[in-house]
């Protein structure tokens, strides 16, 4: 195989592609990085600011985007996103990027009540049913597609005093695997990633090193360094192209081997648990 063809294969010219969250962070990597790899991108976020900074380095570096402004937990917004990227496409979009999630601890769990529950599933999995419910059917009718969702290491060990969270997640890759069988004859293929130490907004290394030895990291993350936007953008690519055409229902660890290497600890003072231990 050449390189031309190893090119076309990662091309995702003439595409279409929507990304939820995709002004900043793991979504920001993503829409940028589908846009470099030629694809025309309609991405959603909440922050318009973010929106308008990932519109404008994406026209900058020579790629096409247009932004829908809103909360993607609102069934309206979810509507306009689809109208929107719908007209864009000329119909059916190619790549569905369900990104959005919220790293919000809740405390323990027979301490939550119902409305830290609800909110929970909101921003984590509701959202995915709706905007996937929006743009499958014009995959299935022309015998295409791709779904990227974005799920958690967190819905695969147990985290303490998140356990809404955790499993609201574990949801997200449950659906895919289920969605995957139900559409695959459909030609559309759903897959997701699953992050962890992600150097983000939400989840800033600076923020999660502060008291501690950085000359650690290598011991918590088997690669030593925290991943970037662009880490995980790069696996979304890999399930949104042809590099992944024969590969569906799968969660992908985009986790520097954290899950192959370690858990969720007790803090040796006895105050709760880390996933960063203090000493080596």
């Amino acid at each position: 195989m050449g390189s031309s063809e190893v090119a076309e294969l990662v091309s995702l010219a003439g595409a279409t592609a929507v990304v939820t969250g995709g002004g900043g962070g793991i979504g920001g990597g993503t829409s940028r990085l589908l846009a470099a790899a030629g694809a025309t991108v309609v991405l959603n976020d909440i922050d318009a600011e973010l929106a308008a900074v990932a519109v404008a380095d994406i026209e900058a570096g020579g790629g096409s985007a247009v932004a829908v402004v809103g909360d993607i937990r609102d069934a309206e917004v979810v509507e306009r996103l689809h109208a929107t990227a719908t007209e864009v496409a000329e119909g059916a979009v190619d790549v569905l990027v369900n990104n959005v999630g919220d790293y919000r601890p809740n405390g323990r769990f027979v301490e939550t009540d119902d409305e830290q529950w609800e909110a929970q599933y909101e921003i984590q999995l509701r959202h995915v049913f709706r905007c996937t419910r929006a743009f499958l059917p014009e995959m299935q009718a022309v015998g295409r597609g791709a779904i990227v969702n974005v799920s958690t290491v967190e819905a695969f060990r147990g985290i303490p005093m998140n356990t809404a969270y955790s499993a609201f997640n574990a949801g997200i890759s449950a659906f895919t695997r289920s969605l995957a069988v139900e559409v695959g004859r459909d030609g559309v293929r759903v897959n997701c990633i699953a992050p962890d130490m992600a150097d983000t907004l939400q989840t800033p290394a600076e923020a999660m090193l502060r008291g501690r030895d950085p000359d650690l990291v290598g011991s918590w993350i088997p690669l030593g360094r925290w991943g970037q936007p662009s880490d995980y953008a790069r696996a979304v690519l890999f399930l949104a192209s042809d590099l992944s055409s024969f590969v569906t229902g799968s969660t992908l660890m985009v986790d520097g081997g954290t899950m192959a290497a370690s858990g969720w600890y007790g803090r040796a003072d006895g105050r709760g648990w880390t996933n960063l231990p203090d000493r080596p």
